[in-house]
Protein backbone atom coordinates (compact mmCIF):
# COMPACT_ATOMS: atom_id res chain seq x y z
CA UNK A 1 0.00 0.00 0.00
CA UNK A 2 2.79 2.39 0.96
CA UNK A 3 4.65 1.61 -2.25
CA UNK A 4 1.52 2.27 -4.28
CA UNK A 5 0.97 5.65 -2.54
CA UNK A 6 4.61 6.52 -3.06
CA UNK A 7 4.34 5.72 -6.77
CA UNK A 8 1.18 7.81 -7.10
CA UNK A 9 2.80 10.63 -5.16
CA UNK A 10 5.82 10.55 -7.44
CA UNK A 11 3.62 10.53 -10.53
CA UNK A 12 1.57 13.45 -9.19
CA UNK A 13 4.72 15.39 -8.42
CA UNK A 14 6.12 14.79 -11.89
CA UNK A 15 2.79 15.79 -13.44
CA UNK A 16 2.72 19.06 -11.47
CA UNK A 17 6.32 19.81 -12.45
CA UNK A 18 5.47 19.13 -16.08
CA UNK A 19 2.42 21.40 -15.84
CA UNK A 20 4.47 24.18 -14.23
CA UNK A 21 7.12 23.84 -16.92
CA UNK A 22 4.49 23.97 -19.66
CA UNK A 23 2.82 27.06 -18.16
CA UNK A 24 6.21 28.74 -17.75
CA UNK A 25 7.17 28.04 -21.35
CA UNK A 26 3.77 29.20 -22.59
CA UNK A 27 3.99 32.43 -20.55
CA UNK A 28 7.52 33.07 -21.80
CA UNK A 29 6.44 32.52 -25.41
CA UNK A 30 3.41 34.79 -24.92
CA UNK A 31 5.67 37.53 -23.51
CA UNK A 32 8.01 37.17 -26.48
CA UNK A 33 5.40 37.24 -29.26
CA UNK A 34 3.14 39.96 -27.80
CA UNK A 35 4.21 43.61 -28.06
CA UNK A 36 5.94 45.34 -25.18
CA UNK A 37 5.67 48.99 -24.21
CA UNK A 38 6.08 51.97 -26.54
CA UNK A 39 7.60 55.41 -25.84
CA UNK A 40 5.03 57.75 -24.31
CA UNK A 41 5.55 60.33 -27.07
CA UNK A 42 4.63 57.69 -29.65
CA UNK A 43 1.24 57.35 -27.96
CA UNK A 44 0.57 60.94 -26.88
CA UNK A 45 1.78 64.07 -28.70
CA UNK A 46 1.74 66.28 -25.64
CA UNK A 47 1.99 68.75 -24.14
CA UNK A 48 4.58 67.66 -21.56
CA UNK A 49 6.32 69.57 -18.77
CA UNK A 50 9.56 68.74 -16.92
CA UNK A 51 9.06 68.41 -13.15
CA UNK A 52 11.69 67.00 -10.77
CA UNK A 53 13.48 65.14 -13.54
CA UNK A 54 10.30 63.65 -15.01
CA UNK A 55 8.27 64.43 -18.10
CA UNK A 56 4.65 64.84 -17.07
CA UNK A 57 1.81 64.80 -19.58
CA UNK A 58 -1.03 67.28 -19.21
CA UNK A 59 -3.89 68.97 -21.04
CA UNK A 60 -5.12 72.54 -20.94
CA UNK A 61 -8.39 74.28 -21.75
CA UNK A 62 -9.46 77.93 -21.52
CA UNK A 63 -7.54 81.20 -21.59
CA UNK A 64 -8.99 83.32 -18.79
CA UNK A 65 -10.42 83.13 -15.30
CA UNK A 66 -9.10 81.57 -12.09
CA UNK A 67 -7.15 78.31 -12.45
CA UNK A 68 -8.50 74.80 -11.90
CA UNK A 69 -6.22 71.75 -11.71
CA UNK A 70 -7.84 68.35 -12.28
CA UNK A 71 -6.23 65.18 -10.90
CA UNK A 72 -7.58 61.80 -11.98
CA UNK A 73 -7.75 58.57 -10.04
CA UNK A 74 -6.31 55.10 -10.40
CA UNK A 75 -5.52 54.22 -14.08
CA UNK A 76 -7.15 57.48 -15.26
CA UNK A 77 -5.50 59.59 -17.96
CA UNK A 78 -6.29 63.28 -18.46
CA UNK A 79 -8.68 62.22 -21.23
CA UNK A 80 -11.16 61.30 -18.49
CA UNK A 81 -11.90 65.05 -18.10
CA UNK A 82 -12.72 65.59 -21.78
CA UNK A 83 -16.46 66.19 -21.20
CA UNK A 84 -16.34 68.40 -18.11
CA UNK A 85 -13.19 70.47 -18.81
CA UNK A 86 -14.64 72.39 -21.81
CA UNK A 87 -17.61 73.39 -19.66
CA UNK A 88 -15.32 74.70 -16.93
CA UNK A 89 -13.09 76.41 -19.49
CA UNK A 90 -15.83 78.89 -20.34
CA UNK A 91 -14.94 80.82 -17.16
CA UNK A 92 -11.67 79.26 -15.94
CA UNK A 93 -8.19 78.24 -17.03
CA UNK A 94 -8.31 74.47 -16.70
CA UNK A 95 -5.39 72.05 -16.42
CA UNK A 96 -5.40 68.27 -16.07
CA UNK A 97 -2.29 66.35 -15.03
CA UNK A 98 -1.28 62.71 -15.50
CA UNK A 99 0.36 61.40 -12.32
CA UNK A 100 2.66 58.48 -13.21
CA UNK A 101 2.27 55.61 -13.78
CA UNK A 102 -1.16 56.66 -15.10
CA UNK A 103 -1.86 58.32 -18.42
CA UNK A 104 1.15 59.31 -20.53
CA UNK A 105 3.62 60.72 -18.01
CA UNK A 106 7.11 59.24 -17.80
CA UNK A 107 7.26 55.98 -15.84
CA UNK A 108 9.74 57.08 -13.22
CA UNK A 109 9.00 56.26 -9.59
CA UNK A 110 8.61 56.07 -6.73
CA UNK A 111 4.85 55.78 -7.19
CA UNK A 112 3.78 56.91 -3.75
CA UNK A 113 1.58 59.65 -2.34
CA UNK A 114 4.43 61.96 -1.27
CA UNK A 115 5.92 61.90 -4.78
CA UNK A 116 2.55 62.62 -6.40
CA UNK A 117 2.09 65.64 -4.13
CA UNK A 118 5.58 66.87 -5.06
CA UNK A 119 4.76 66.45 -8.76
CA UNK A 120 1.49 68.35 -8.40
CA UNK A 121 3.23 71.23 -6.65
CA UNK A 122 6.04 71.21 -9.22
CA UNK A 123 3.49 71.27 -12.04
CA UNK A 124 1.86 74.36 -10.56
CA UNK A 125 5.24 76.11 -10.28
CA UNK A 126 6.28 75.15 -13.81
CA UNK A 127 3.09 76.55 -15.36
CA UNK A 128 2.91 79.53 -12.96
CA UNK A 129 -0.44 78.43 -11.56
CA UNK A 130 -1.28 80.53 -8.49
CA UNK A 131 -3.93 79.72 -5.87
CA UNK A 132 -5.78 77.11 -7.92
CA UNK A 133 -8.87 75.13 -7.09
CA UNK A 134 -7.80 71.49 -7.05
CA UNK A 135 -10.25 68.78 -8.12
CA UNK A 136 -9.23 65.22 -7.23
CA UNK A 137 -11.18 62.22 -8.47
CA UNK A 138 -11.04 58.93 -6.53
CA UNK A 139 -7.33 58.36 -5.73
CA UNK A 140 -6.68 61.94 -6.81
CA UNK A 141 -8.65 63.12 -3.77
CA UNK A 142 -5.84 61.92 -1.49
CA UNK A 143 -3.29 63.84 -3.57
CA UNK A 144 -5.10 67.18 -3.32
CA UNK A 145 -5.75 66.69 0.40
CA UNK A 146 -2.00 66.17 0.74
CA UNK A 147 -1.26 69.52 -0.84
CA UNK A 148 -3.97 71.17 1.27
CA UNK A 149 -2.28 69.81 4.39
CA UNK A 150 1.20 70.79 3.23
CA UNK A 151 0.56 74.34 2.03
CA UNK A 152 -3.02 75.49 2.63
CA UNK A 153 -2.34 79.16 1.89
CA UNK A 154 -1.27 78.32 -1.68
CA UNK A 155 -4.71 77.00 -2.66
CA UNK A 156 -8.04 78.61 -3.37
CA UNK A 157 -10.17 75.55 -2.57
CA UNK A 158 -10.33 71.78 -3.10
CA UNK A 159 -13.04 69.48 -4.44
CA UNK A 160 -13.09 65.78 -3.60
CA UNK A 161 -14.87 63.98 -6.43
CA UNK A 162 -15.91 60.37 -5.73
CA UNK A 163 -12.90 59.97 -3.44
CA UNK A 164 -12.82 59.90 0.36
CA UNK A 165 -9.01 60.50 0.49
CA UNK A 166 -8.61 57.72 3.09
CA UNK A 167 -5.82 55.16 2.93
CA UNK A 168 -6.02 51.38 2.97
CA UNK A 169 -3.64 48.62 3.96
CA UNK A 170 -1.23 47.07 1.49
CA UNK A 171 -1.04 43.39 0.75
CA UNK A 172 1.46 41.23 2.67
CA UNK A 173 4.99 41.56 1.31
CA UNK A 174 5.28 37.82 0.70
CA UNK A 175 2.38 37.98 -1.73
CA UNK A 176 4.08 40.77 -3.68
CA UNK A 177 7.18 38.56 -3.94
CA UNK A 178 5.11 35.98 -5.81
CA UNK A 179 4.47 38.43 -8.66
CA UNK A 180 7.27 37.18 -10.88
CA UNK A 181 7.95 36.82 -14.58
CA UNK A 182 7.16 35.42 -17.03
CA UNK A 183 3.74 34.98 -15.39
CA UNK A 184 3.27 38.60 -14.28
CA UNK A 185 4.05 40.13 -17.68
CA UNK A 186 1.84 37.61 -19.47
CA UNK A 187 -1.06 38.22 -17.07
CA UNK A 188 -0.60 41.99 -17.33
CA UNK A 189 -0.75 41.92 -21.12
CA UNK A 190 -3.75 39.59 -21.18
CA UNK A 191 -5.75 41.78 -18.77
CA UNK A 192 -4.81 45.15 -20.29
CA UNK A 193 -5.49 43.86 -23.79
CA UNK A 194 -8.91 42.41 -23.00
CA UNK A 195 -11.80 44.46 -24.36
CA UNK A 196 -14.22 42.33 -22.33
CA UNK A 197 -12.52 43.15 -19.01
CA UNK A 198 -12.46 46.86 -19.78
CA UNK A 199 -16.09 46.93 -20.86
CA UNK A 200 -17.20 45.19 -17.67
CA UNK A 201 -15.17 47.57 -15.50
CA UNK A 202 -16.33 50.68 -17.33
CA UNK A 203 -20.01 49.72 -17.21
CA UNK A 204 -19.74 49.31 -13.45
CA UNK A 205 -17.83 52.58 -13.03
CA UNK A 206 -20.29 54.56 -15.17
CA UNK A 207 -23.28 53.27 -13.21
CA UNK A 208 -26.79 52.41 -14.43
CA UNK A 209 -26.85 55.24 -16.98
CA UNK A 210 -23.73 54.05 -18.79
CA UNK A 211 -23.65 54.94 -22.50
CA UNK A 212 -22.91 52.45 -25.23
CA UNK A 213 -19.19 51.70 -24.91
CA UNK A 214 -17.90 51.84 -28.46
CA UNK A 215 -14.52 50.39 -29.41
CA UNK A 216 -13.06 53.90 -29.39
CA UNK A 217 -14.00 54.37 -25.73
CA UNK A 218 -12.40 51.08 -24.73
CA UNK A 219 -9.27 52.04 -26.67
CA UNK A 220 -9.05 55.31 -24.72
CA UNK A 221 -8.60 53.33 -21.51
CA UNK A 222 -6.33 50.62 -22.88
CA UNK A 223 -3.90 52.92 -24.69
CA UNK A 224 -1.98 54.30 -21.63
CA UNK A 225 -1.16 50.74 -20.52
CA UNK A 226 1.06 50.44 -23.60
CA UNK A 227 3.48 53.11 -22.40
CA UNK A 228 6.91 51.56 -21.80
CA UNK A 229 7.54 50.77 -18.15
CA UNK A 230 3.90 50.60 -17.07
CA UNK A 231 3.88 46.91 -16.14
CA UNK A 232 6.99 47.33 -13.98
CA UNK A 233 5.50 50.45 -12.37
CA UNK A 234 2.33 48.63 -11.34
CA UNK A 235 4.46 45.86 -9.87
CA UNK A 236 6.21 48.46 -7.70
CA UNK A 237 2.87 49.79 -6.47
CA UNK A 238 1.47 46.42 -5.30
CA UNK A 239 2.92 46.42 -1.74
CA UNK A 240 1.83 49.99 -0.95
CA UNK A 241 -1.94 49.44 -0.84
CA UNK A 242 -4.39 52.32 -1.21
CA UNK A 243 -2.57 55.60 -0.51
CA UNK A 244 -4.40 58.14 1.58
CA UNK A 245 -4.97 59.73 4.94
CA UNK A 246 -6.76 59.08 8.21
CA UNK A 247 -9.90 60.84 9.42
CA UNK A 248 -7.70 62.66 11.94
CA UNK A 249 -5.67 64.01 9.01
CA UNK A 250 -8.82 65.19 7.23
CA UNK A 251 -9.83 67.09 10.36
CA UNK A 252 -6.62 69.15 9.97
CA UNK A 253 -7.55 70.46 6.51
CA UNK A 254 -8.24 74.20 6.67
CA UNK A 255 -8.91 74.95 3.02
CA UNK A 256 -12.42 75.62 1.64
CA UNK A 257 -13.60 72.16 0.60
CA UNK A 258 -16.47 70.56 -1.29
CA UNK A 259 -17.25 66.83 -1.61
CA UNK A 260 -19.15 65.68 -4.74
CA UNK A 261 -20.39 62.12 -5.21
CA UNK A 262 -22.20 59.97 -7.73
CA UNK A 263 -25.33 58.43 -6.19
CA UNK A 264 -24.63 55.11 -7.95
CA UNK A 265 -20.93 54.92 -7.07
CA UNK A 266 -20.11 51.31 -6.18
CA UNK A 267 -16.33 51.83 -6.05
CA UNK A 268 -16.47 54.26 -3.13
CA UNK A 269 -19.84 54.29 -1.39
CA UNK A 270 -21.95 57.35 -0.72
CA UNK A 271 -21.66 56.73 3.03
CA UNK A 272 -17.86 56.91 2.75
CA UNK A 273 -18.18 60.23 0.96
CA UNK A 274 -20.51 61.61 3.62
CA UNK A 275 -18.12 60.54 6.37
CA UNK A 276 -15.22 62.39 4.77
CA UNK A 277 -17.39 65.45 4.13
CA UNK A 278 -18.50 65.53 7.76
CA UNK A 279 -14.92 65.22 9.00
CA UNK A 280 -13.76 67.95 6.62
CA UNK A 281 -16.69 70.19 7.59
CA UNK A 282 -17.50 70.39 3.90
CA UNK A 283 -20.79 70.59 1.97
CA UNK A 284 -21.79 67.35 0.26
CA UNK A 285 -23.28 67.32 -3.24
CA UNK A 286 -24.96 64.13 -4.50
CA UNK A 287 -25.30 63.63 -8.26
CA UNK A 288 -28.41 61.44 -8.76
CA UNK A 289 -27.55 60.08 -12.23
CA UNK A 290 -23.81 59.50 -11.77
CA UNK A 291 -21.69 56.50 -10.88
CA UNK A 292 -18.00 56.51 -9.95
CA UNK A 293 -16.98 58.19 -13.21
CA UNK A 294 -19.19 61.16 -12.48
CA UNK A 295 -17.20 63.54 -14.69
CA UNK A 296 -18.19 61.36 -17.66
CA UNK A 297 -21.70 60.31 -16.65
CA UNK A 298 -22.80 63.76 -15.42
CA UNK A 299 -20.35 66.42 -16.67
CA UNK A 300 -22.89 69.24 -16.29
CA UNK A 301 -23.56 68.38 -12.66
CA UNK A 302 -19.84 68.12 -11.89
CA UNK A 303 -19.10 71.41 -13.66
CA UNK A 304 -21.80 73.24 -11.74
CA UNK A 305 -20.54 71.88 -8.43
CA UNK A 306 -16.90 72.77 -9.16
CA UNK A 307 -17.78 76.25 -10.38
CA UNK A 308 -19.63 76.83 -7.12
CA UNK A 309 -16.51 75.94 -5.16
CA UNK A 310 -14.00 77.87 -7.28
CA UNK A 311 -13.21 81.48 -6.35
Amino acid sequence: MRRRLARWGKRLGLALLALLAAVTVAAAIYDWVTPGGRPMRALYRGPFVHVDGRELAYRQWGTHGSPLVLIGGFIEATDVWRRVAPLLARTHRVYALDLPPFGYSERKGPYVLATWIDELEGFERALHIVRPTLVGHSLGAAVIVGEALRRPHALGSIVLLDGDALGGAGIPSWIASLVVDPYYTALYRIITGSDWIFRKGLKSAYGPYAPHLADQEVERWQRPFRVAGTAAAFKQMIPHGIPGWSLADLARVHVPTLVVWGAHDTTDTVSEGRTSAKTLGAPFVLLPRAGHLSMLSDPVGVAQAVEGAAP
